[in-house]
């Protein structure tokens, strides 16, 4: 089976001695976030996690423990984008950010980690000029150090609405100028742009449409081909193509405080949540409460050992 652990904060970030415990005591809890009382308990163990998806945009807390995870399928998606504290007021020094991609490339190979240029949105400040700079300096640091690059434009979520109001969609016409601008500067640095949940109106261009996070993608990190089940996990855009399966995370506790985010809808309840957590506890905010209702997570792995996707290459 696949682990996330991105979709609703940045563990790495802000949860790396914890998720380090989880490994070494080999189980994680969650609680369902629309009924808390509801928790899964999954097992942290590579006989039947086949893979981990880690997002991040400041992985580096977590390099201390990546013996932990050696022996696990991983794909690492690391978010950079050219935004200051005005946008972005938690996330590191972006040149350090940078150095810390390149470490972890160094660390796991290409075919393990991409990158995130992501959202996408344009103002006064943020023109598309300053994207189309921004971007050829990044990927000509970030050359060899992976293969693909993601981009998406923002979405103005109900969240987005009330944190950043002064956000707007990006147009159509600056859609394509900026996505076919980018897609020749990525081809230049020896990467693909895959657009995120965006349709396939890049594709004319040279963009990999098919998805960003996707089961062929783990297949290539892990070298096996997986047999895996049909995701019951809802995506929140309509074009997502993503493979969205079990993620251990909770919303509201991503201390970065982007204000285009979707994942924090309270504020005030991240600070509270910063004193719940407890690195020993099986959950990442809290711990057990005498109304749990535990279920624990049927696991199998989906390897298909009848055939590795690499005999006939």
């Amino acid at each position: 089976m696949i682990i996330n652990t991105g979709q609703r904060t940045d563990i790495p970030a802000f949860f790396p001695e914890w998720l380090a415990n989880r490994f070494r005591e080999g189980y994680v809890c969650v609680r369902n976030p629309y009924n808390p009382v509801q928790v899964s308990r999954y097992r942290l163990d590579p006989k039947v996690v086949d893979a981990i998806g880690f997002c991040s945009k400041n992985p580096a807390p977590f390099f201390p423990y990546m013996d932990l995870i050696k022996d696990f399928g991983q794909y690492w998606y690391v978010t950079i984008t050219p935004y200051g504290k005005d946008i972005e007021p938690g996330v590191p020094d972006k040149a350090q950010v940078m150095e810390s991609f390149k470490q972890l490339s160094n660390m796991v190979g290409v075919d393990r980690i991409g990158w995130r240029y992501d959202p996408i949105f344009i103002d006064e400040k943020y023109t598309v000029d300053f994207h189309l700079e921004a971007f050829a300096k990044m990927s000509a640091n970030l050359r060899g150090y992976t293969n693909h690059v993601v981009i998406s434009f923002i979405d103005i979520y109900d969240k987005v609405k009330r944190n950043f109001p002064e956000a707007a969609p990006v147009s159509a016409e600056d859609k394509v100028a900026l996505g076919q601008k980018i897609i020749e500067i990525a081809r230049a640095n020896d990467m693909v742009v895959k657009p995120c949940a965006e349709g396939d109106f890049l594709a004319k261009y040279g963009a990999d449409c098919s998805g960003c996070m996707t089961v062929a993608m783990y297949e290539k990190a892990i070298g096996s081909r997986l047999i895996a089940p049909k995701s019951n996990v809802k995506p929140a855009r309509a074009d997502c193509a993503c493979y969205l399966g079990a993620d251990i995370g909770a919303y509201d506790t991503c201390r970065h405080f982007c204000k285009y985010c979707y994942a924090n809808n309270d504020l005030e309840q991240v600070a509270k949540n910063k004193e719940l957590h407890d690195v020993n506890s099986p959950f990442l905010i809290g711990n057990y409460r005498k109304d749990d209702i535990i279920h624990e997570v049927k696991q199998t792995s989906w390897i298909d050992n009848q055939m590795n996707l690499f005999d006939f290459l």
